[in-house]
Order: C-alpha cells, then structure tokens, then sequence
C-alpha cells in the first residue's frame, strides 16, 4: 500500500478533527478525498505529509511512519496545499530552481536544469518560465504548484483542492493533468467538485465530523444511495399544490422545483411511477414528463453529509 491509515485521531484543545479514521491506498489510485468544510480533510492531509503529527494512531507512506522518519516521507511525497504557498517575487524558472535544489543539493546542475525545464514542459509552463510568479494567472500559479510538487518524481501526491479559484477551461486544463500523472504516481486528492471525482477518481473517501462515512468507487456508492429509496421528477401541465402529491401512495417526501414541476421520492424497492399516473388521472392532471432519477454524486453527498 502506498498510503496506509490506521486508526487516527486529531484533537486541537477539546475539539476532535479527525475520529479513529482508517483507511489505505494502493499504489496507482486516484482517490478522492471529499467532505465538507471543517470535516477533517486538510487535517489529514497535513498528518500524512509530516506537518503536523497526529494525537493517536499511525499513518505510513510506503511502509514508512509519518513520525518516526519524517524526512524520509517527505522525500516520498509531493504536495500542494490548498492555499499553494508560493514566493510571488521570484521567477517561475528560478522558484522551481530553488525547489529542485532543496531536494538534490548535490546533484550537477546540468541535471537540475534538464529536470526542471521537462517540468516546465510537462506542466506547460514554456511561455510563462521567464515571468515573475505574481504577474500569472490563477492557472498558471496552480500549474507551478504542481511543478513544485512533482520536481522531486515522488510516488505519492497529495493535492488539497488543486482546481479551487480555476475558471471552467483551467479546471479540466489541470484535470486532464492530474488523471494521466495519476496512471504512474498514487494520489489522493481533495476536491469540492462533485463532477472532477466522478471524472478522474477511481475511488471515493467521504469524510464527515471526523469519521469515514463512504469508502467505496463513486458509482458504488451512488447505487447504494439509489438502493435506500428512489426519486421521480414529475412535471405537469398545470400548476399543482405539492403538498397533494404526498397522498400518493408510496410518496416519503416532495421536493418542490417549481409550480409545475416536482421530485418525489418513494421506496426503493416499489416504482411509484404508476401511483403517480393513477393520483394525475383522479385529479385531471395532465403529466408532461415522468421520469425515474438517478440520483447525482452532489445529492449523494449531501445525504452523507448532513
């Protein structure tokens, strides 16, 4: 396993951030890594990276204990941490000179610079190398961060929230970025965005309050979701009063979208598609659409996440 959890527990004063949480990583997965805020996720980040030790348990990184040898796994790891600390007033090519530096202090330099320049290529940083850090766009800055964080070729990458701030291009830009380095490092990435888990993770830890409440691939636990009860979008012609439809038979729960359209949610082992035909044909309600949801990997999370 490239990342192996066991049993840890984060206390700051009386407040406990992370719960007797377990789990591991094997070598070549994209695992995402979400929860919401204040759940724990940068927490545990910042343990497996050596920046702050844990209160109880153990966690490894290549069979290496994150305390006993912290150097070592720092020399295992690549990270970029959410807020991607970077010195604005160097020069992209001289930030990653001096990163590579701190990694290799004996290398020859003619190595260093052939290193750092296929860096440079790899994460498409060739037109902006010469530019001062400051004067780049969010973008780009996030690209630097992740050529910091590979500079050393470590065999685990840890990445909080590596797309935040990016417009819509930039997001995939880095996306597509992070799935093909994935194919040949392990990596555990911190994410809101539902659609970039469901994209490029092979599995999905969902962390709420501290503890694992999801460990599984993203389309294994949207169907276990699915199995605990269904949901069907109805829109009618005209406007109905939503608390009628809960005398459908089989009905648990309304949500309204609008006046005319609403999701019903019914038992997962009972289509209440025709009950809802029947109740439309008894009230004079004519129904436009009628259509059996799966549910998205945002509704899913908020489930577990309440």
């Amino acid at each position: 396993m490239s990342i192996t959890v066991k049993n840890i527990t984060k206390l700051f004063g009386e407040q406990k951030a992370l719960d007797d949480v377990s789990f591991s990583i094997k070598t070549g997965e994209i695992v995402g890594f979400i929860g919401p805020n204040g759940a724990g996720k940068s927490t545990m980040m910042k343990i497996l990276t050596g920046f702050i030790p844990q209160t109880s348990g153990e966690a490894f990184i290549n069979n290496v204990n994150t305390i006993e040898d912290s150097i070592e796994i720092r020399k295992q790891i690549g990270y970029l941490p959410e807020n991607n600390p970077l010195y604005t007033d160097m020069y992209v090519r001289e930030y990653l000179q001096m990163v590579t530096n701190l990694y290799k202090p004996t290398s020859k330099g003619s190595s260093k610079s052939s290193s750092i320049s296929e860096m440079i290529s790899l994460v498409g940083l060739e037109l902006e190398q010469h530019k001062k850090i400051g004067a780049l766009s969010k973008g780009y800055r996030q690209r630097v961060g992740l050529a910091q964080a590979l500079i050393h070729d470590p065999s685990v990458l840890i990445l909080d929230e590596p797309t935040s701030g990016l417009d819509p291009n930039q997001i995939i830009e880095i996306r597509n970025f992070i799935k093909e380095i994935g194919k040949e490092k392990t990596i555990l990435l911190s994410t809101h965005i539902m659609q970039e888990v469901e994209a490029i993770c092979d599995r999905v830890i969902i962390i709420n309050q501290g503890k694992i409440v999801a460990d599984d691939s993203a389309k294994n636990i949207q169907e276990q979701a699915i199995e605990s009860f269904q949901t069907i979008e109805v829109e009618f012609e005209n406007q109905i009063k939503g608390k009628a439809l809960n005398d459908i038979d089989g009905v648990i729960s309304v949500k309204k979208i609008d006046a005319k359209h609403f999701l019903l949610q019914g038992q997962a082992n009972r289509d209440i598609r025709s009950e809802i035909f029947q109740w439309a044909v008894q009230n004079n309600a004519s129904i436009i659409s009628l259509i059996k949801r799966e549910k998205s990997m945002e509704e899913v999370f908020q489930e577990l996440t309440k």
